[in-house]
């Protein structure tokens, strides 16, 4: 049986947002990196938010469902995904306005 190929490419060649489904986050993501030209040369570090980290001593007799015990993580429900790119991102101390003076040092 012989198949009629003109009708196997359905869709635009051209990565666009609305050519995946919803639930394709890793094409999305894609298509992301794409956009600000990340290449996989960069420095890419992927870290997690909305997380709450117990990081003090608890007594024995601290009720662990409100105190936590030393060094526990607990991921919220509204945590999140951080992805920096530490290539693009060069650390510049900023400069102060010589034209700003501290409200003591104004000359009347």
């Amino acid at each position: 049986m012989m198949r009629d190929s003109t009708n196997l490419m359905i869709g635009n060649l051209e990565p666009e947002e609305n050519v995946m489904g919803s639930n394709d986050w890793l094409g999305q993501l894609s298509i992301a990196l794409q956009k600000l030209e990340w290449t996989a040369d960069d420095n890419i570090v992927v870290e997690i938010g909305g997380v709450a980290f117990s990081g003090i001593q608890q007594t024995e007799s601290a009720n662990p469902k409100w105190a936590k015990p030393f060094g526990t993580v607990s991921y919220q429900n509204d945590a999140f995904i951080v992805i920096k790119n530490k290539t693009r991102s060069p650390i510049v101390p900023s400069q102060p306005n010589p034209e700003l003076k501290a409200h003591h040092e104004q000359v009347q």
